[in-house]
Formats: structure tokens, C-alpha cells, sequence
């Protein structure tokens, strides 16, 4: 992930950004996040992170999956969501 800054000069630099340290964030604030499914563009995860490890395997609670062409939702509950079936994770803000 790139991150853009401006400097005094507004010059932009662009930071890297480790996708654990981004997961962690969102673990430490308990902040909801969205996650997109390879193969499954119809389908959309969200839920609350409270743990990871180095393959980006997450264990997600009050988790929904979402539909995203019906807009119809379906309750989880906890889960753990393997890390190869992530594209994209996001932040939810309600």
C-alpha cells in the first residue's frame, strides 16, 4: 500500500505501508473493515478484527456477509477467513 505526504515543501512522497501493520491498526482500534473476496465480486465480508497471523489469515467477529447485488445481509457471527481468498480490505465507517 502507498501512502501519499506533503513535506513543507509540498513535494509528495509516497510511504510504504506493510499490510500487517495496516491489519494491526484496525485490530488495536477494533474499527470495522470490509473485505473483498477473490472470485466472488457479488460478495463482500465485514466484520471486526481481533487477530491475524503472517499469512494474513484473519479471525473476524460479528461478521455479515453482504450481497452486493441485493444489498441483503446474512449474520456470521465469528469466523476465520483464510488469507488467499483477500483482495481488498478496507475500512467501514458507520
Amino acid at each position: 500500500m502507498v501512502v501519499n505526504s506533503r513535506s513543507q515543501d509540498q513535494k509528495v512522497h509516497k510511504v510504504m505501508v506493510q499490510p500487517t501493520n495496516l491489519i494491526f491498526r484496525h485490530l488495536q482500534d477494533r474499527s470495522g473493515i470490509q473485505l473483498w473476496l477473490y472470485e466472488r465480486v457479488s460478495l463482500w465480508i465485514e466484520g471486526c478484527a481481533i487477530g491475524f497471523d503472517a499469512y494474513i489469515n484473519l479471525l473476524l467477529d460479528s461478521t455479515e456477509e453482504i450481497h452486493s447485488k441485493t444489498k441483503s445481509r446474512k449474520q456470521l457471527g465469528r469466523i476465520v477467513l483464510k488469507g488467499d481468498n483477500i483482495i481488498l480490505l478496507q475500512s467501514v465507517y458507520n
